[in-house]
């Protein structure tokens, strides 16, 4: 997964981009990846200001508007690939459009199901949902 992250100063350079722009140089990137046979699914995100934030700190979960004042990144969009490779990714990740300062792509590798125990009761419920929603 190719995590899209954004400090302040990138977000303000981006709002000047028109939007169109930015639309051409995502369809471009987009149309690589489906090319390659790459893309599983790609969604960029609304602004963090109109999200929510839950907290976990407490005993009791506290939902806040927006995000914490504290982050310095918040993240815009991402892209699930299917690469052979941490190093494939990578390389996907440096082609992406509207890098600049303080634009970050962050790579994590998106776990399977098959790597949880099987014989749990919970995994075993999630596969058979998955298998009857067409997603195995």
């Amino acid at each position: 997964m190719l995590i899209m992250r954004a400090d302040e100063q990138a977000e303000a350079a981006f709002a000047e981009i028109d939007f169109e722009q930015v639309m051409d140089a995502m369809g471009r990137f987009n149309g690589e990846l489906i090319d390659a046979g790459v893309l599983v699914a790609a969604e960029g995100l609304d602004d963090a200001a109109d999200g929510v934030v839950v907290d976990y700190s407490g005993e009791t979960p506290v939902v806040t508007d927006g995000p914490y004042g504290e982050a310095k990144e918040l993240f815009g969009g991402y892209w699930i690939l299917d690469v052979a490779s941490k190093e494939e990714a990578a390389e996907w990740a440096k082609r992406a459009p509207l890098a600049g300062p303080g634009m970050k792509a962050e790579i994590r590798r998106v776990t399977s199901i098959d790597e949880f125990p099987a014989d749990n009761e919970w995994i075993r419920k999630e596969r058979a949902w998955r298998e009857a929603t067409g997603q195995l």
